[in-house]
């Protein structure tokens, strides 16, 4: 075969085709996950901009059902947010790897500017309808029908009208096929429960097929801190990306000032101390003149130098004391332990932290909760994907029985785990579960077993009081009996030597270790510095 005739179909293909074949990466593979997935993304969005926007959240989601034979369904998302603008809204909706998010080093629900359109992808793919869409910004109220040039990864947008409005907010209305409702672990009444233990702040109504009402209310009226955008530190670049800021640099024109002003931690100080590592690199050169071997000294010298960590504050966990209002809310558990670790840097220099809190008895028993696990990244609920995901694994490789936990998938326990990053490395772009890094599993782990010794101390002070109770009851029975036998034999009365015994007991039974224990705690926090465990591994 000639070369010509072996290439004469080659063609480019625009990222909005590549996904419009491979949906599954998405996250849209199977009825019920498809329909909870296109709910996270435009949930997640939505979240993200009223929180960035100083706006508490009031988010709003109707799912009717137009045909039951075609698992065909009308979805509607609505918030109180700043909304889109009009110039930005085609795009935001109708364009893949376009938004607000991608190019940002801060700590956000959403990461690649993928999850709405591929929404409006998906309707269209299903249904051959567009997605309706009205934006309320800057007092105009904006709609139009959106959708996406596959062969151009470009958004249509056509029926647009605008008017005056004094409403802020998002509604996004879309019609879909091959997804199905169901109320189940993976189904979206789960999916908006668990969204709305994370983030307490947010008041959710859901509007079911059968038009059931379902309201998560606001149990907190305070947004939680808001993240701010920090500059990437030396230690998680490579060389590449070193190269790809270089390019498009245009206010530095030298490789030390372009240094300083790119990256976080990199002072005149360090400045000096590269350069002494590479007298050979000129540091006066126009960074954009580097090489590839320029760059791969730097990036190499970066791991010589002994850098401050990243900025730590730029993490908003969910919060102790907003984990044990939600779970009191939805649980009302009859002991809840939480632990928050100290911020940690993976790949040696992205920003991470991870919070636990474990819930047990109370709630859970009627509700049927045994073994449950509850993943989160950002307060974003990872509901699929469990097998292959860093906390599924993590909370697997610990020895329950260790913390008299017999059997942790029949006991009534919840343990819920949420990483906070500036960068949640996610093992697809469906967002659904965590890869296996080990630094962050570490933290997971060592997060776990802190609380896990708070739920110890409660049982195994719950069993002792148990069992001092069974003696006292045992010995109890006899103490009339004796008390007639000793009054037969000392001549006494019974009536007064009865009440000593009883005394005795109370005495012997109240001094025995443990009793001090017996209610638990109620709730516990734990703040651990860099010692993971005084008791060792579970290893």
């Amino acid at each position: 075969m000639a070369d010509s005739d072996m290439f004469k179909n080659f063609k480019e293909h625009s990222v909005a085709e590549f996904f419009k074949k491979n949906r599954q990466m998405l996250g849209f593979s199977g009825k019920v996950r498809s329909m909870t997935m296109i709910v996270h993304e435009f949930v997640t969005n939505s979240l993200d901009a009223c929180e960035e926007a100083g706006i508490l959240p009031e988010i709003f989601v109707q799912v009717e059902e137009l045909s039951k034979d075609s698992d065909h369904y009308r979805m509607t998302i609505k918030d109180n947010g700043p909304g889109i603008p009009k110039t930005h809204l085609a795009r935001a909706l109708g364009q893949m790897l376009a938004g607000t998010k991608f190019h940002r080093y801060i700590q956000q629900r959403g990461q690649q500017g993928i999850g709405g359109s591929a929404c409006v992808m998906f309707s269209y793919l299903t249904t051959g309808q567009p997605t309706r869409a009205v934006s309320c910004c800057n007092g105009r109220r904006i709609s139009a029908n959106i959708g996406i040039d596959f062969k151009s990864n470009k958004p249509i947008i056509e029926d647009i009208g605008e008017e005056p409005t004094l409403e802020t907010g998002l509604t996004v209305t879309a019609e879909f096929k091959d997804v199905r409702y169901e109320r189940s672990n993976h189904g979206v009444y789960e999916y908006l429960r668990r969204t709305a233990l994370a983030n307490p702040h947010c008041a959710i109504t859901l509007v079911e097929p059968n038009n059931e009402r379902v309201a998560f209310p606001r149990s907190i009226e305070q947004n939680p801190q808001k993240a701010f955008e920090i500059k990437p530190h030396p230690l998680g670049i490579g060389t590449h990306d070193l190269l790809e800021f270089a390019k498009h640099n245009k206010e530095n024109r030298r490789i030390s000032a372009f240094l300083q002003n790119t990256f976080s931690r990199v002072s005149a100080g360090k400045v000096d101390e590269l350069q002494a590592l590479i007298p050979e690199l000129d540091f006066k050169k126009d960074p954009a003149d580097l090489t590839w071997n320029e760059a791969e000294l730097i990036v190499k010298s970066f791991s010589k130098v002994k850098w401050i960590a990243p900025a730590m504050d730029s993490l908003v966990p969910i919060g102790k004391t907003q984990v044990e209002t939600s779970f009191r809310n939805i649980f009302n558990p009859e002991v809840l332990v939480v632990t928050e670790r100290s911020p940690k840097v993976y790949r040696g220099g992205i920003p991470f932290m991870v919070e636990v809190g474990i819930a047990y008895g109370g709630g859970l028993v009627s509700a049927e909760k045994r073994g449950e696990v509850m993943r989160f990244a950002n307060r974003v609920p990872l509901l699929f994907d469990n097998g292959g995901c860093a906390i599924t694994e993590t909370i697997k490789s610990i020895d329950w029985k260790r913390y008299d936990v017999k059997n942790f998938d029949e006991e009534p326990l919840a343990v819920l785990v949420n990483l906070a990053s500036v960068y949640v490395p996610y093992t697809s772009a469906g967002k659904q579960a965590i890869s296996i890094e080990e630094d962050i599993m570490d933290e997971i782990r060592f997060a776990v077993m802190e609380a896990s010794r708070g739920v110890q101390k409660y049982l195994s002070g719950k069993r002792k009081a148990h069992e001092i109770a069974t003696k006292k009851k045992v010995v109890g029975r006899y103490a009339s009996q004796l008390a007639t036998d000793l009054a037969t034999l000392s001549g006494k009365k019974r009536s007064d030597i009865e009440p000593k015994i009883a005394k005795i007991i109370e005495e012997k039974y109240a001094s025995e270790p443990g009793e001090e224990e017996e209610t638990g705690p109620a709730g516990e926090s734990s703040k651990k510095e860099d010692n993971p465990d005084s008791e060792g591994g579970d290893e």
